[in-house]
Order: structure tokens, then C-alpha cells, then sequence
């Protein structure tokens, strides 16, 4: 069952009963979560995306993965810390105060319901290898309905299914997938591979543009930290997984995405809809290929599904029994899952895809994508940001200078990388997920009012630090 935070926000009166700990993730479990969450649609998808920018998105993937080891570094410390339900919300709320846990989670629950919009729009290309949908729009947005309420449906069931499915997903598309990336190696054309930098910009400025695009398929590494109370001895296992899910999912992802763009002509890989079912094609020759990965490819989608739609219940969950969402979003049924909010996420995954279908499939996607990687660096921001502060409170004490000096490492990394990101993103995009962002100022300011109205301030308002944080 999902378990609150032990922290408390500053205003957030009464703190509700403490519930029974059960744990649903182990070691294993856990990884598979993380890599499950990270290997989803990214790796099927987002060759095709990249490929205008070049090879130079090769690079941009390794600097990424750099990237994610650091962050999964830097959630494992702060889950050490914090290690509760919520994660990404939690950390900034116990540094900064209200405020910034909100926006953290209201961030973070938007790049959710976002992200697994997109993931269910990826479903289409892959299902369409399968099963011609002739470009029938109505067609694509039914495909991408229910590979959202497929797995919504599953989450019903509770948390230990959830870790189930996470395990048996994450083993089908990843064995499947390192095979496609080391065999396929060896049918390599360098002829394929096509300028390093074809966006016509600066190198530095198309690395920073696809990184930005290729931090969707990097969304998940989080996924431990948020999920840290159903999680077996989370001080330990948090931080563990997130190195191990995301050091796997980065080894496919390195060795898959060289091997597609060595496979597919760069011409046709731009225009790519299943860019590893052409890949396989071109290794097997014929299309049995192309058909067995695309039955991967939808797999492991809906496995991701699974596991981003169980994220995307528990962030606001977290946020709400503290009394900084919707007391909806607090409710847990009997299988531990917050139920009201798997529907909600659902629901507004339900529009998005509608959109999508009726404004353009074509770029929606790749807008999508991009507003994710906005909406999902913030809370990596604050989190950096917390770690930080804790830190500086920190160097008053007796500290190991070297465990200090990598601390204070890998969130300054961490939050560079994190604002470079946002950068890079783009302008539209900025654009787009700021007004998401400022979206949930009205629902703060009617949460903390109407609780202002009726329970006295709490004692740490002053500084807006909570005095449940820990030092």
C-alpha cells in the first residue's frame, strides 16, 4: 500500500493516520520498474525523430546517459533522506516549503499524463506493421485508446501486479531488443549513417535540440524515488535500482539506436513510422522481421504504460495527503493504487490523444515529447536544487569531505544538465509547459487558502522550510 510522507508540509495540519507498511518491490522489482519505465516508447520511436538532426544524436545519447546516471545517483541520496512515497515532490517540499513541492508535483504529474499520451501514440506505428490501418485516423486514435486503457485497467488490480507485469515486460522487450542491437551491429552500413549534423544549426545548438527530444526516452529514472514506499529497505534498494535500471536501459539504447541508423538510409529513417521493424527488415530481410519486433514494440509500450501510469497516480497521492492537491488524489482502493488518480491520468490521456488525431498526427508526437522534457526537468531542477541546500546545511557539520565533494558533484551535474535540457527544448516547447505550469497556481492558491481558513500557520512559515525536514 502506498505510504505517506514522514515529513510533514509546513501548513499542512493534522498529519493522517499512519497506514501499514506493505512493501510490493524488491531489488528486482524495482529495477525492472526503472527500466521498464525508461525503456518504453523511447527506443522504438525516437530514432525516426532524431535522424533530421543527424548523427550527432548519437553523441547527445551518450551524453544523456551520463545525464541519468547522475540523476539515478543523485535519487538514491535523496531517497536515503526522504525515503517515502512521492520522491520528486517530497524533496523539494522539505527544503523549500509548500510551494515548491506543489509545483514540483503538479509538474510532474503534467509530464506524466503527457508522456503517456505520447507513449499510446507511438502504439500506432508498430500496430500498423501488424495490421494496416491505411492512414484511417479514427482508426489510429481507437489503436491509441486502448493501449492507453489496457494497462489502466491493469493498475486496478494493485501495486504487486503492477511489479509483476514490470517484470515479465521488461525481460520481453529487453532481451529481444539487446539481440536487435548486437547482431545488428554486424549488418552495419556506413553508408547509412548520413551527415553528422544535418539540422543546418550549430553543432552545440542541434546536440542540445536532440537531447532534448531524446530526454523522453530517459523519462523513468526517477521511477524508484517516486515509488520509494513500496519499495523493500528503500534507503538501500532506491538508489540501487535506479543505477542498475538506468545502466540497462542506456546499454540498449547506445548499442540499438547505432545499430538502426547503420541499418536504415538516413533518408528513409527520417520518414520512419517503425524505425526498428525497418532495421530488423533490413537485417532479416523480408518483413517476418519488421512483424516480430513490432510485437515487441507494442509489449513493451504497454509495459511502460503500466508502470508511467502507476507514477503518474502516486506523485499527486503524496502531494494530496499532505493537503497540497485535490483530497480526491489521497483516496487508495484496496489493491494500494490511488484509484482516483489512475482515472484522471487516463481521462486527460483521453484528450491529448483526441487532439493529437484531429490537429496532426504527423507533429504532434514530436510536440508532445518535447513539452515532456520541460515539464519532467523541473522537478529534476528543484530535487538538484534541495540536494544542494541540504548540503550547504550540511557543511556546518562534521561531513566526510569526500563523500561531500561527490555529493555536491552530482547535484551541481545534475542540475546543469537539467537546465541545459530546458534549453534545448526549444522555445515552443518552454512556451507550451510553462502555461501547464502556471496552470496549477490557481489550484495552489485555493488549496492553501480554504486550509489557511480553518487551521492556524504552521511554526516554520517564517523561512518556508518545514521543521519535520531533516537536517
Amino acid at each position: 500500500m502506498t505510504v505517506p510522507s514522514t515529513t510533514e508540509a509546513p501548513d499542512a495540519g493534522p498529519a493522517p493516520a499512519p497506514t501499514p507498511r506493505r512493501r510490493g518491490f524488491g531489488l528486482t522489482a524495482a529495477t525492472a520498474l526503472v527500466m521498464g519505465n525508461i525503456i518504453g516508447g523511447g527506443i522504438f520511436a525516437l530514432p525516426a525523430a532524431v535522424a533530421p538532426y543527424g548523427t550527432v544524436s548519437l553523441l547527445a545519447f551518450v551524453v544523456l546517459s551520463v545525464a541519468a546516471l547522475l540523476l539515478a545517483l543523485l535519487f538514491g541520496r535523496l531517497a536515503r533522506r526522504s525515503p517515502v512515497t512521492g520522491g520528486l515532490y517530497v524533496y523539494p517540499r522539505d527544503a523549500f516549503g509548500p510551494f515548491a513541492g506543489f509545483l514540483s508535483a503538479w509538474s510532474y504529474w503534467t509530464m506524466c499524463w503527457v508522456s503517456i499520451a505520447a507513449l499510446a501514440v507511438a502504439v500506432v506505428g508498430y500496430v500498423d506493421v501488424l495490421i494496416p490501418l491505411h492512414g484511417d485516423h479514427a482508426l489510429e486514435a481507437v489503436v491509441a485508446l486502448t493501449a492507453l486503457w489496457l494497462p489502466t485497467a491493469a493498475n486496478f488490480a494493485g501495486t504487486r501486479w503492477v511489479g509483476g507485469v514490470q517484470i515479465v515486460s521488461t525481460v520481453l522487450k529487453f532481451v529481444p531488443l539487446l539481440v536487435v542491437a548486437t547482431v545488428g551491429l554486424f549488418f552495419v552500413d556506413a553508408d547509412n549513417f548520413g551527415p553528422f549534423n544535418a539540422s543546418g544549426n550549430s553543432v552545440p545548438g542541434a546536440l542540445a535540440a536532440s537531447a532534448a527530444l531524446l530526454l523522453y526516452s530517459f523519462l523513468g529514472v526517477e521511477s524508484a524515488a517516486v515509488s520509494a514506499g513500496e519499495v523493500d529497505d528503500p534507503e538501500r534498494t532506491v538508489g540501487r535500482a535506479s543505477v542498475l535500471g538506468t545502466l540497462g536501459a542506456a546499454l540498449v539504447y547506445l548499442l540499438g539506436t547505432v545499430a538502426v541508423f547503420g541499418l536504415v538510409p538516413h533518408d528513409r529513417l527520417v520518414d520512419s513510422g517503425a524505425p526498428f521493424a525497418d532495421a530488423v527488415n533490413a537485417i532479416a530481410g523480408g518483413t517476418w522481421g519488421g512483424t516480430a519486433i513490432s510485437l515487441v514494440a507494442v509489449a513493451s509500450i504497454l509495459g511502460c504504460l503500466n508502470g508511467w501510469i502507476l507514477l503518474a497516480a502516486q506523485m499527486p497521492y503524496a502531494a494530496a495527503r499532505d493537503g497540497l492537491f485535490p483530497r480526491p488524489f489521497a483516496r487508495v482502493g484496496k489493491g494500494g493504487v490511488p484509484g482516483f488518480g489512475v482515472w484522471a491520468v487516463a481521462v486527460l490521456g483521453t484528450v491529448l490523444i483526441g487532439l493529437n488525431f484531429t490537429a496532426g498526427p504527423e507533429t504532434t508526437f514530436r510536440v508532445l515529447v518535447l513539452i515532456t522534457t520541460f515539464t519532467g526537468c523541473v522537478p529534476y531542477l528543484l530535487s538538484a536544487a534541495a540536494q544542494l541546500y541540504w548540503l550547504a546545511r550540511g557543511t556546518r557539520a562534521r561531513v566526510r569531505p569526500a563523500g561531500l565533494a561527490r555529493d555536491l558533484v552530482v547535484a551541481a551535474l545534475s542540475f546543469g544538465f537539467s537546465f541545459w535540457l530546458i534549453a534545448g527544448a526549444g522555445y515552443a516547447a518552454v512556451y507550451q509547459g510553462v502555461l501547464f505550469l502556471f496552470a496549477g497556481i490557481p489550484v495552489y492558491v485555493w488549496l492553501r487558502g480554504r486550509r489557511e481558513a480553518t487551521e492556524p500557520i504552521g511554526p516554520a512559515d517564517g523561512d518556508g522550510v518545514s521543521v519535520h525536514g531533516r537536517p
